[in-house]
């Protein structure tokens, strides 16, 4: 018998729906494996289809064309390598998210998930039908037990499988990206490793599918947790790992130790990567936004230089009376400094003319929040109609604490088809700033060095819709307003533990109002990169009308 299997890890990038493009990147792989010597070759949970497919996965046209190409894959890598690819499976009435184990030319095994994640960005239990646990996959010398992502993060699946005769646990992933995620995982599955003393491996996916980011860091522990290998994070790879039979079983060979960004590079990396797929998936080359000269539209210009590269990033400056010199200043510096092109298109124009328009209907009132919107209003309206003229995507830059108590107009700033930074707090957009002006990566397609001047990080933020007007003449200062937030959104505290915690009632209530009476207009707003596990959208769900508010 064997006592070398050699397994090639795949952490590749799918596209939800390119189902022939996606099986060719599996015939691509299975050929450098098949060149290579290994005995099989991994792909991630749900890589034929992608991930997450939504209600997508309920056509039945759409499953017939998965089984047609498991089946032409079968059949073209008949020749070589075992081939183990997540794909949805309709078998008797049902649909299972499973994992196809093809050899040989033909399907030799399939597992089904039992678990199925239904919280947070997951509606699984709504698409799948549970399976009942699996038992391990003979493939050449190895039994290997394959838990499917969410499978592994449960103590039962993995024990079974180990009862059950597993030599290693395989590990399919489609996990999105969130903050801290990763050490997470690490603890969990180390645990899994603890228990059941097998080795195991946890692979995962890359890629922006719209609000997520799969951010791979895909890696192999040895029984008592110690790490074997660990892939890079965000990027696509590949890794042989061997696996040797020794005297107390399976044990993985030591191989490469990608390093690991910290947070505020893993934020913004997920950022420039979740845009640069929103955009090559829907395949569109080229953005434009509204460049204002303050610190949310220079951080989006900078991710937008970084995705496409800064020939493809075309800025506005919408000057209106309001509208500072030294905004004017700070936006040519942000432009110049990325190196993308910057163009003026003054509102005051328009303005005029439907000020015009509305005054019979305006008049003898005092002007007010009406006529600042129509100022917002006429840049969205501009910026749209340029992007429907020349094919660039608006994107909008709204950061999370804007977006979560309705700082920001419904059709004006929030125009867009995009927005990276929509769970960023505001008191993080000021960190990412500096930390991107003090580093570069090669995965960055903009500029070295300091893209933001650090006047536009440091001066007082303001939407310029009237004179002298400041973001704090209408809410809490920021490091508050953001501890609050973090508190009613992020981690569901109620209003008794904020007032606890310090902060005054008044301000929390007052804060409070604002997030739900907001929710209007964050379900019409464009999508944005999940960086944190309470993102809007999938994260938290919340009606609309709601009357309710906490007493406490």
């Amino acid at each position: 018998m064997a006592d070398i299997f050699r397994l090639m890890l795949a952490q590749l990038n799918p596209t939800v729906g390119a189902i022939a493009a996606n099986a060719d990147a599996a015939r691509a792989t299975w050929a450098r494996a098949r060149a290579a010597g290994a005995d099989m070759v991994a792909l991630p949970e749900m890589f034929l289809s992608g991930y997450q497919t939504q209600d997508l996965v309920l056509r039945p046209a759409f499953l017939a064309d998965i089984r047609a190409a498991i089946a032409a894959l079968a059949a073209d890598c008949a020749d070589g390598p075992a081939i183990g690819i997540g794909a949805p499976e309709a078998a008797g009435g049902a649909i299972h998210n499973a994992w196809y184990v093809l050899d040989g030319g033909r399907i030799a095994g399939v597992v089904r998930k039992h678990h199925l994640p239904n919280a947070e960005v997951f509606d699984e239990c709504r698409l799948f039908e549970p399976a009942q646990v699996p038992g391990p996959c003979r493939i050449g010398p190895l039994r290997i037990g394959i838990p499917i992502c969410e499978d592994a993060w449960h103590e039962d699946v993995c024990e079974t499988l180990a009862e059950t005769g597993a030599e290693i646990l395989l590990v399919p992933n489609g996990s999105p990206y969130a903050r801290g995620k990763h050490d997470r995982r690490q603890m969990i599955m180390v645990s899994r490793v603890v228990e059941t003393g097998l080795p195991l491996v946890y692979l995962n996916m890359v890629g922006g599918q719209d609000d997520q980011v799969f951010d791979g860091a895909s890696f192999v522990l040895n029984p008592g947790g110690a790490l074997a290998v660990q892939m890079p994070a965000f990027d696509a790879a590949e890794q042989i790992v061997t696996f040797t039979r020794t005297p107390e079983g399976w044990r993985a060979e030591e191989g490469p130790r990608a390093p690991l960004p910290d947070a505020w590079e893993a934020d913004y990396r997920a950022m420039v990567e979740g845009l640069r797929d929103y955009l090559g998936k829907s395949g569109i080359a080229r953005v434009m936004l509204g460049l204002s000269g303050g610190i949310d539209s220079a951080l989006v210009a900078a991710i937008a230089a970084d995705a496409v590269g800064p020939d493809n990033v075309h800025c506005l400056m919408l000057p209106s009376e309001y509208t500072s010199a030294a905004s004017l200043e700070d936006a040519a510096g942000v432009a110049r400094a990325l190196g993308c092109r910057l163009d003026s298109l003054p509102i005051e124009g328009p303005r005029a003319a439907v000020a015009g328009a509305l005054a019979p209907f305006f008049a003898g009132t005092a002007p007010g929040l009406a006529e600042e919107n129509i100022q917002s209003r006429l840049r969205g309206l501009l910026l749209m109609a340029l992007s429907n003229k020349f094919g660039a995507m608006l994107l909008t830059t709204g950061n999370k604490s804007e977006v979560a108590v309705g700082y920001c107009t419904i059709y004006g700033d929030m125009a867009g088809g995009y927005n990276p930074i929509k769970d960023l707090y505001k008191t993080r957009v000021f960190e990412t700033c500096r930390w991107r002006n003090a580093n570069h990566r090669d995965w960055m397609k903009g500029p070295a060095g300091e893209v933001i001047p650090p006047r536009v990080i440091d001066k007082p933020p303001s939407a310029e819709l009237r004179p002298d007007q400041k973001d704090e003449d209408s809410l809490p200062p920021y490091p508050v307003l953001d501890a609050i937030l973090e508190g009613l959104v992020d981690r569901d505290e109620s209003v008794a533990d904020l007032v606890a915690a310090g902060h005054d009632r008044a301000v929390v209530k007052r804060v409070e109002a604002l997030v739900y009476g907001a929710e209007w207009k964050r379900f019409q707003s464009a999508p944005g990169t999940r960086l944190t596990e309470r993102a809007f959208w999938l994260d938290r769900r919340y009606p609309m009308v709601n009357r309710w508010r906490d007493g406490g």
